[in-house]
């Protein structure tokens, strides 16, 4: 699919770097999906801004795209334009027991500076292969700790283009949910208030944290993480195993021997296969247990 090239054109004259039909596989977890149309990648807030104001003045909508470690995209590719931030929103800096990032840079990496200040606080947080923007999104978590538990503010755009800053309690997080799912808001930076504490031992929480996900999670596998999110009271690995469906396949997808809440990419899976898998756990728990199992992740089509 080509794009006008009054959009390119004035993309370029605001100097917003894009790509054309680059492939999305390439850009998520699941190594999996055909190509966006076109790929922005502002460096900026203003780039940014003056991105979405062309892409507003041609009606087109977009799609947005963190680390793309939540993401299932069709084999045929989206419609629609792909924006993932990139230079100034990977920064990361420390100020006093506060550590400010922008909305593309990795968690991981946001984990590393705050132990390297000796910043506690963050720990339960390394591993998740996401970015900041995305953990604010969803309010990850993980081992006890979300991202609630230490976001003391966060910056965004709204759908025209204005900053706004809210404090958290105005962001109405919740398991898996913040109130940018419901609006289309970009996240830019977030701000984690943290705790001093010793850098020898955070460091060690961190190991050992990652330890235990290489132990218990199939990360040897392309995946999109967990599949469903926690059903109240249970736990869908737990219900996707008992019913039955531990190492079941569809073409190159599967559910993990290693943990039945991950479904896999197991080689040259297609979204058609992941789809088809995931309806498939879903039909079968519900049978099994009347519990209707939701997914975690996003589907860009």
């Amino acid at each position: 699919m080509r794009y006008s090239e009054e959009i390119k054109k004035e993309l370029r004259q605001i100097g917003c770097v894009f790509l054309e039909n680059e492939p999305l596989k390439a850009h998520t977890s699941f190594k999996i999906g055909g190509p966006a149309p076109l790929f922005l990648q502002p460096a900026d807030p203003e780039t940014l801004r003056a991105a979405l104001a062309v892409l507003k003045k041609y009606e087109t909508p977009y799609y947005l795209l963190g680390n793309g470690s939540n993401v299932l995209v069709a084999d045929e590719g989206v419609r629609r334009p792909v924006i993932c931030l990139g230079g100034d929103f990977l920064s990361i800096r420390v100020e006093d027991c506060r550590v400010i990032a922008g909305a593309g840079a990795l968690l991981g990496a946001v984990c590393r500076r705050a132990q390297e200040a000796g910043l506690d606080g963050l720990t339960f947080a390394y591993g998740i292969p996401g970015s900041v923007g995305g953990a604010v999104f969803m309010n990850a978590g993980a081992y006890g700790g979300e991202t609630a538990d230490v976001l003391q503010q966060a910056s965004f755009l709204d759908e025209d283009g204005v900053l706004h800053t809210e404090k958290t309690q105005r962001l109405a997080l919740s398991y898996r949910h913040s109130v940018f799912c419901e609006k289309n808001w970009i996240i830019t930076e977030a701000v984690f208030s943290l705790k001093r504490g010793d850098p020898a031992v955070i460091r060690a929480q961190m190991e050992e944290i990652l330890a235990r996900r290489r132990e218990k999670q199939p990360l040897e596998y392309p995946s999109a993480g967990s599949t469903f999110q926690r059903p109240a009271g249970h736990f869908a690995g737990a219900l996707i195993e008992q019913a039955g469906l531990k190492g079941v396949s569809v073409g190159g997808a599967a559910v993990s021997e290693k943990h039945a809440g991950f479904v896999i990419n197991r080689g040259g899976a297609t979204a058609q296969d992941v789809r088809a898998l995931v309806m498939l756990i879903q039909k079968k728990v519900y049978e099994n247990t009347g519990i209707e199992l939701t997914p975690e992740i996003r589907f860009f089509q």
